[in-house]
């Protein structure tokens, strides 16, 4: 048996098979993992609501069942832990919010109701900006990149980019509306699934833009990805846009069958800052020795999209808060009551105009993957960028439009993603890359994954945390 430490940074598999096969036991665990949220999480900041005693029962339950022979699948008895946007009986849903502070729903979500049908153990509530935008609210914890104190954590998944990179869970579940599960796994060296969107229920989950958010795993690698995604992915009676389609069996088909057509826009990559383009060709190089065909591709104009995606998100957003906003207007931060008001101010004609772009744009990215399997993206459009960076995120168009070149496009036209580490830069954080496909292609991304982090180990390294 590992030791603590080293137990808490085995993958998700691996410790759900030392948990099937005896040699421990999800009590164990869940007491190892909860041990370490408390002696390192008062620094991390990376989850808003700990369950410790819902966890030990959970637990408790998961080695009750296990005894008697009853295995409910690859998620039984391992530690996990959520958003603070899904709703979850037994805990407050904050949403990153004070409005919302102390909000007790009288569901769970359908992902966390699915979690805990194929025996998870919840660890707790992970820290979020305030309603999945761009900021924390200034009145509550930001997590901590714990590769470096002064780096981004991301947005608005932080302290599910945090928890599983800092071994205070063995995967979490984010959103994404704009690079959301992306960001925060690019800056902390996390892997995550953004899915098609309608693969996974919202049920549940406190919107920031509907047409727009998607419900998707973070773990520390593509096979892990792929266990959690098999357990919530598939229709919902309570969410009739999900997807009618058969959910694959994504890990037990976790290997790459054939040859896939990857694509990259050497333009587009040109935009992007040096660490990233020199990553990028890091990536390309590896993948080729793999047999990936690597093709020149034109992809629509990703510029003009994260220029598009703040308008179409703030529509959305005024909506989904008109109880509680303007009544409640000075409880906001000021990000999100900017995109607000952004929002109300948006005539109904244009934003009609806005919808005949975006279906325009949606259908140009469908032609592009009837040309090739994948796309390369870098996870983020600033390299590991700075909180001082960053400070400004919320208020300055340019660069939150730059920030979302290679992540916001995606969330428009719903096309699922997978952002792997890649690599670090020279002050020794993350940097991260994305493998995009098309319609329902999660099954290919997860492979395509899969196969580069058998070659490479950027998602095995561990940040500088005290032992």
């Amino acid at each position: 048996m590992p030791d603590a430490d080293d137990l808490a940074f085995l993958d998700l598999t691996d410790v759900a098979e030392l948990i099937r096969s005896g040699r421990t036991t999800s009590t164990a665990v869940t007491e190892a993992l909860l041990a370490r949220i408390q002696t390192l999480d008062p620094d991390l900041h990376s989850y808003a609501h700990v369950g410790r005693e819902a966890a030990l029962d959970a637990a408790a339950r998961a080695d009750a069942e296990l005894a008697c022979g009853r295995y409910r699948g690859p998620l039984h008895g391992v530690p996990l832990a959520v958003k603070d946007l899904f709703y979850t009986t037994d805990a407050p849903t904050g949403s990153g919010s004070t409005v919302h502070a102390g909000h007790r729903a009288d569901h769970d979500a359908t992902v966390v109701a699915r979690l805990r049908t194929a025996g998870a153990v919840i660890l707790g509530k992970l820290t979020m900006t305030e309603g999945a935008y761009t900021a924390h609210h200034p009145d509550l914890p930001t997590p901590v990149n714990p590769w470096d104190p002064d780096t981004w954590s991301g947005a608005s998944s932080s302290g599910s980019g945090v928890a599983p990179v800092a071994g205070l869970c063995f995967g979490a579940l984010g959103t994404d509306t704009g690079g959301s599960i992306r960001l925060p796994s690019s800056a902390n060296g996390t892997t995550g699934l953004k899915p098609t969107w309608g693969r996974v229920s919202r049920h549940g989950s406190t919107a920031l833009a509907a047409s727009m958010d998607h419900v998707g795993p973070m773990a520390r690698s593509a096979k892990d990805c792929a266990a959690i995604l098999g357990a919530i992915a598939g229709q919902d009676v309570h969410d009739p846009t999900t997807s009618i389609l058969p959910v694959p069996d994504y890990l037990h088909d976790i290997e790459l069958r054939r040859v896939p057509r990857l694509g990259v826009d050497p333009r587009l990559n040109e935009t992007f800052d040096a660490p990233t383009r020199a990553m990028l060709d890091g990536v390309v190089e590896t993948v080729r020795d793999l047999g990936f065909l690597v093709v020149e591709v034109e992809t629509p104009d990703f510029a003009a999209a994260a220029q598009h995606w703040a308008p179409l998100c703030a529509v959305e957003t005024a909506y989904e808060h008109r109880d509680t906003f303007p009544g409640r207007e000075a409880e906001y931060g000021p990000d999100l009551r900017d995109l607000i008001t952004l929002g109300q101010g948006i005539s109904g004609v244009e934003y009609q105009g806005m919808l005949e772009w975006r279906r325009d744009f949606i259908g140009r990215c469908r032609r592009l993957f009837a040309t090739v399997d994948l796309l390369l993206l870098p996870g983020t459009g600033i390299a590991s960028p700075t909180l001082a960076q960053m400070a400004n995120l919320g208020s300055d168009e340019e660069l939150l439009a730059g920030l979302l070149v290679p992540t916001a496009p995606l969330d428009i036209a719903g096309l699922p993603s997978l952002t792997l580490p890649g690599g670090f830069t020279d002050r020794g954080t993350p940097l991260g890359f994305q493998f995009c496909g098309g319609e329902f292609a999660e099954q290919l991304v997860l492979q395509a994954g899969h196969a580069y982090q058998g070659v490479t180990d950027f998602h095995l390294r561990r940040p500088p945390l005290p032992r």
